[in-house]
C-alpha cells in the first residue's frame, strides 16, 4: 500500500513538473516569436542602430588626425629634450637611387677602369635633407639613444672594432631601433701607411666582427680620419664594399667644421660626429645632438637615412 501511495506521489510530482515545462516552453516560444517580429519589423524599418562599444577596438584615426597627434608628440619629445623645435620630417626615399660617382679629386688611379667604391662627401640631391654619420663607438650613452628613438632622427654608425668589442650589446640595440651598423675598421689605423695585405685585413676582418655580432657584413665602409690610397680601395672591393663616404661638416658639441670655403649647409650632405662623452667633451652626446639638431632645422633641413639614397 505504501508502495502505491508513493508511486501516486511521483506521478503527481512528474505530471506537475511536466506541467511547469510546458509552461515554460510556451513562454520561450512567445519570447522566440516576439523577437522574430521585432527583428522582421526592424528590418523593414531599416537597418538597427549599432549597440553601444562594449571594449571593442577603437575606430583609426584618420590620416590628418595621426598626423596631428605625431606632430604633438615630436613637439613634446623635442621640448623633453631640449630642442629649439621638433626636427622636420624627411621625404620619401628616392623611387630612383641616384647615380653616386666620387667627389671630384677623391678619385684613385683605377677609380673606374676598376670599379672601386666611390669616395664622397655629398649625395646628388635637390631636397633639403643632410645625413648624420656616426664613427668609432666609444661612448656608450643610454640617453643618446632614447633621444634618437623618441626624436625618430635616422643615422648611420660606422664603428671601430677596438671601442665596440665592450658592449656589443649597446649597438645591437642601436640595431634594432633601425640603424644601420657600418664598417671602420678594426683598430681605427691610418690606412695608407700599411701595406695592401694590412689594410684588407683591417677592413675584411672588421666585416667578419659585423656579421658575427649583428647578423650581416655591410657594404659601407668609411676609412679612419677620411685617409685612403688605391690600396685601401682596392681592399674595400674585395670584402665586399660598395661604397666609401666621408663627410662634408663636422660637428662637435661646441662648434662645427667645414670641409667647403662657404662654410654651409648643402643638400644631400654628409654630416659627422663621433661618439664622444664628457671624458673627450665639455659635454654629452645629447648636447651634440641638440646643436646639430637646432642648426640643421633652423636651416630648413631634414635629417634623412643615408642608406636609403645608395
Amino acid at each position: 500500500m505504501r508502495a502505491v501511495v508513493q508511486n501516486d506521489k511521483s506521478r503527481a510530482w512528474i505530471a506537475k513538473a511536466d506541467g511547469r515545462s510546458r509552461a515554460r516552453a510556451a513562454k520561450t516560444a512567445a519570447a522566440t516569436t516576439a523577437l522574430a517580429l521585432a527583428a522582421l519589423l526592424t528590418g523593414c524599418a531599416g537597418d538597427p542602430a549599432p549597440a553601444p562599444a562594449q571594449g571593442g577596438p577603437a575606430r583609426p584615426l584618420d590620416p590628418r588626425a595621426r598626423q596631428a597627434a605625431e606632430h604633438a608628440r615630436l613637439a613634446a619629445a623635442a621640448r623633453r629634450w631640449g630642442l629649439e623645435r621638433a626636427p622636420l620630417t624627411p621625404p620619401a626615399p628616392p623611387a630612383e637611387k641616384p647615380r653616386i660617382t666620387p667627389r671630384d679629386g677623391f678619385e684613385v688611379d683605377g677609380q673606374e677602369e676598376e670599379n672601386l667604391p666611390p669616395v664622397f662627401t655629398t649625395v646628388p640631391t635637390r631636397q633639403k635633407v643632410v645625413f648624420l654619420t656616426i664613427d668609432d663607438g666609444a661612448e656608450k650613452d643610454p640617453a643618446f639613444l632614447r633621444m634618437m628613438s623618441e626624436l625618430k632622427v635616422p643615422y648611420t654608425a660606422f664603428l671601430s672594432n677596438y671601442v665596440i668589442e665592450d658592449d656589443y650589446g649597446y649597438f645591437r640595440r642601436m640595431q634594432a631601433q633601425g640603424v644601420t651598423l657600418n664598417n671602420h675598421t678594426l683598430t681605427h689605423p691610418y690606412l695608407p701607411g700599411l701595406s695592401y695585405e694590412e689594410q684588407r685585413d683591417e677592413i675584411c676582418g672588421m666585416q667578419t666582427v659585423m656579421k658575427k655580432q649583428f647578423g650581416k657584413a655591410p657594404t659601407v665602409f668609411r676609412p679612419p680620419y677620411g685617409n685612403y690610397n688605391g690600396d685601401t680601395l682596392r681592399a674595400a672591393k674585395e670584402c665586399g664594399i660598395k661604397y666609401a663616404p666621408i663627410w662634408d661638416e663636422e660637428v662637435f658639441v661646441d662648434h662645427w667644421e667645414y670641409r667647403d670655403w662657404d662654410r654651409r649647409l648643402h643638400p644631400g650632405d654628409i654630416v659627422l660626429t663621433h661618439f664622444r662623452g664628457r671624458d673627450d667633451w665639455n659635454g654629452t652626446m645629447v648636447d651634440d645632438m641638440r646643436r646639430f639638431l637646432d642648426k640643421v632645422t633652423r636651416e630648413g633641413y631634414a635629417v634623412a637615412r643615408l642608406e636609403d639614397y645608395l
